[in-house]
This record gives C-alpha cells, structure tokens and sequence, in this order.
C-alpha cells in the first residue's frame, strides 16, 4: 500500500512537472519581461495574468534551476500545453519569439518611430531620440533627411528587446545588401548614387502604381533635372504640406515654403517623401531615354500616364484628363444628390 501511494505521489509530482502548466485560455500567452526586470517581478506577472496552474511549482522548480539569477528580458511565447520544466528552460536561456517588423510604404521618420514604439519595449521617443540624433546618423553617412532612403521596404526579425540603434544597423545592413555592384553601376550610368536614386523613385511611388509607367516617369523627372528645370512634382507638395490625403493640388498650395516643394526649389528635395518598392527603384535605375518631359494621367481612369515631349501636346493631353476628371466628379455628385 506504501508503495502505491510513493507511486501515486511521484505520478502526481511528474504530471506536475511535465504536464500543462497553464492556467489561460486560449492557444497561447505572450510574456514581456522589460529589461531590469527580477525574479520576483516574473513571477508577480505570471501571477495577475493567471497564466499557472500553481504558481508556488514554478516558483520552487525555478529556484532549483537558477532561474531567480538568470532572469533575460524579452518576448517569451508560452504555449498553452507547456510544461513548468520547459517552461522554466524557455526563460532562463532566453528563447524569445521574434518581433517581425514589416516595413511597406512609410512616409516619415515619425510614422517608423511610432511603429517601433508599438513593436517593441523601447518607445517611439527613444526611436525618435536616435533618428534625430546627428551622431548617430553620421555613423552611415545619413541625415534627418536622408535617413529614410535607407530603409527598404522588407520584413524584419528581431527581438522585443531590440534597442532602436540595433534595428537601424540590421536595416541599414539589409540597404547596403540591396545596393549590388550591378545596380551601384546602373545609378552611375544615370547620373545618380544610391540617396538620390531612391529620392526620385520615393516621387516616382507617389505618382504611380502602374509598373510599367515607373520608368518612363522617372525618365521625365531625369530630363527636367538635365535640362535646368524644375521637377515640379505633386506629391512634393503633399509632403510638404504633411496632408496624404490630398487628391487635388492648388495654385496657392505651389506656394507653401519647404525645401521638399519642387515648384519652388530646383533639383530633387532633400530626402525620400516615402520609402520607395524595390520594384520602383529597378525601374529607375534602368529608365528608358526618352525626351519626355512631361506627363499626366489617362483620361480613362486606367492608371498609366499620357507622355508628351512638348508643352503644347501636353496641355492637350492634360485637358482631355481634366473634362473626363470633371465628368466623372459631376456623376458622382448627382448619384450622391439622388441618394438622399
């Protein structure tokens, strides 16, 4: 009867120890432990969160295997059917779940702080803090400006913990990669070095979803820079104007005072108003010669672009766009008035 009972005992204690230790509901639970963080502290969390069945197990098994002294911050996954012995494993030798860090089409340095704040345990301040850190940029040959041609558009893995110098350094580590010896000479030949190609193709992402207009715009912009002229460019005036949503630019928004306004200013504005695809960029590098100079969308609302070579053809292609823009306003305005 003894013997059955140490039995029973020992069952009991190994179920506890190599069996779920959860006490949640649902598939899963993620644990921040912010860096500085003790045992104790740990612990307190799992508590409020109810994330154990017996607490006072973790607690007891966790001293027996030095995890009080090796506590390391991070973002830890704790699966619903965990034991306390991996659970404790996990913890102690820091097995964090990546932060995946997705970056598409950003705008400014504060839309990429913000994003890191929500991301990882550092704040978008301290983010902001670095990317607005003179020294810090100087280390890559970057400014406040040019800071943004450098972040391509990618997938990013790190840890919660991550300090937001270390997320630059791996995308600034993923820039270079990018920049090959074969497109290094494809922007020498263009006239440009890798901040200025990615300038213009930022306009040239702001001007057109339709790939394969990308080239024979960005050959626009190249043939205004070569002539003396300005880009004149409006999604220049979007981002000076720090408003995206705008669908129609006005005579007296040319006007506003930024050295991002291209109507104003000759050559390319200072930095990137977004971060560019590499699609956009290849097209770029590898824009047709054309005597373009101008261009404006097609009447038909297709997303690719009419190009003229002199004004006179351009005004004529502008004002096809702008009486079928006008329609096509004034259709929408009369469905709205007859749905009332």
């Amino acid at each position: 009867m003894a013997a059955l009972v140490l039995l029973f005992v020992a069952a009991f204690a190994g179920w506890r120890l190599l069996g779920p230790a959860t006490a949640f509901d649902g598939d899963r639970y993620y644990l921040y432990i912010r860096t500085g963080s003790n045992f104790e502290q740990v612990v307190a969390q799992l508590e409020k969160d109810t994330v154990l069945k017996s607490p006072a197990a973790f607690r007891w098994i966790a001293e027996r295997r030095d995890y009080p002294e090796n506590v390391k911050a991070g973002k830890y996954e704790i699966r619903k059917d965990i034991s306390l012995v991996d659970l404790i494993r996990m913890l102690r030798n820091g097995r964090q779940t990546p932060v995946h860090l997705v970056i598409t089409k950003l705008r400014t340095r504060e839309t990429l702080a913000s994003w890191i704040g929500r991301k990882f345990e550092c704040d978008s301040a301290s983010a902001m803090h670095f990317f607005e850190s003179k020294d810090s940029l100087a280390v890559y040959g970057l400014d406040t400006n040019t800071l943004m041609a450098a972040v391509m558009p990618n997938t990013y893995s790190y840890f919660w913990n991550t300090t937001p110098s270390a997320i630059f350094k791996k995308m600034y580590a993923a820039y270079k990669a990018w920049w090959t010896p074969t497109r290094l000479q494809e922007a020498q030949q263009q006239g440009l070095t890798p901040i200025t190609a990615c300038i213009l193709a930022s306009i040239v992402e702001e001007e057109t979803n339709a790939q394969s207009d990308k080239g024979k715009i960005a050959s626009v912009y190249m043939n205004r820079l070569a002539r003396g002229m300005r880009l004149a460019a409006d999604p220049t005036i979007k981002f000076a104007l720090q408003d995206f949503e705008l669908k129609r630019i006005y005579d007296k928004q040319l006007k506003v005072e930024s050295p991002y306004n291209t109507y104003l200013h000759p050559g390319l504005p200072p930095g990137p108003i977004c971060t560019p695809s590499p699609q956009t960029l290849d097209a770029v590098l590898t824009a047709p010669k054309t005597d373009y100079l101008f261009f404006v969308a097609k009447p038909d609302f297709s997303g690719y672009s009419n190009f003229a070579v002199t004004f006179k053809e351009h005004m004529e292609n502008a004002k096809a766009y702008q009486k079928a823009l006008d329609e096509e306003m004034a259709k929408k305005a009369a469905a709205q008035k007859a749905a009332k």
